[in-house]
């Protein structure tokens, strides 16, 4: 019988090498880690630049966003004009209504237009309940975006905050939202001129002119409408919107471009 004998010094040496390589492997994981977070910031911060810039541009760009959508009265009539206007747009739909109308997305996605999130409940009460109620909000509708439009781990990385990030309410939440946002490859955007069609029912000519007032003298817009019939329906003046920016010399983008 072979009895093999291990001296204390040998145990001694393994023991050691053992530790020194669970340092160096901790060490190498940990800088791999920080700079895998610091590159996602930087990608983070530089989307938010971007975007923050577009409000103090020159250029004379419409970038016409819809939110609350989609649904059945109004989405497909925007996207006839749209297509017949030859203009992309920006869509931040709501995760429920993209679960009951996944059709009507994946006819905007393949026209071209931006699908973007806006959370799914439109409920302000479920997003700042906690940290991991907001996000499982941004997750769901990407959830539903991407079984949609047919495409695996859809995801548009720009929010918009329902009401707004500049509103008042829930101010100290949006503020530890952004950091959620961007620890998931999010960046979030206002708008700067509307049309107002979610405040009171107004007619197609006071919404056209309400838009006209709230872009005067301002360069590149970011237009709010909603693409929904609750309050006002956009789709019946959206022709005449489109018509009067042409006139004044505006082109369009989306957030693809």
């Amino acid at each position: 019988m072979n009895i093999f004998i291990i001296n204390k010094k040998k145990i001694y040496i393994l023991i050691f090498l053992i530790i020194i390589f669970f340092i160096v492997l901790y060490i190498f994981f940990n800088k791999y880690l920080k700079n895998s977070i610091q590159a996602s910031s930087d990608v983070n911060n530089d989307l938010q630049t971007s975007l923050d810039a577009l409000f103090n541009s020159k250029e004379k760009v419409a970038y016409l966003t819809f939110d609350d959508g989609p649904t059945k009265s109004a989405t497909p009539k925007i996207l006839d004009i749209l297509k017949e206007e030859d203009v992309k747009a920006s869509f931040f739909v709501i995760g429920k209504y993209v679960k009951n109308h996944p059709y009507i997305v994946k006819r905007a996605y393949k026209e071209g237009h931006y699908i973007a999130n806006h959370g799914y409940n439109h409920n302000n009460s479920i997003l700042y309940k906690n940290n991991e109620s907001f996000l499982n909000e941004i997750r769901n509708t990407d959830i539903e975006i991407s079984k949609a439009i047919g495409i695996d781990n859809y995801c548009s990385h720009i929010f918009r905050f329902p009401n707004g990030y500049s509103s008042s309410i829930y101010k100290s939440q949006k503020k530890e939202a952004v950091k959620l946002l961007h620890s998931i490859d999010y960046a979030y955007i206002d708008w700067n001129c509307l049309n107002k069609d979610s405040e009171i029912h107004y007619s197609k000519n006071q919404l056209l002119n309400n838009f006209k007032k709230s872009s005067k003298n301002k360069d590149t817009l970011i237009v709010l409408m909603h693409d929904t019939t609750d309050v006002s329906d956009s789709s019946s003046v959206l022709k005449d919107t489109i018509l009067y920016l042409k006139n004044q010399g505006y082109i369009f983008k989306n957030f693809y471009n």
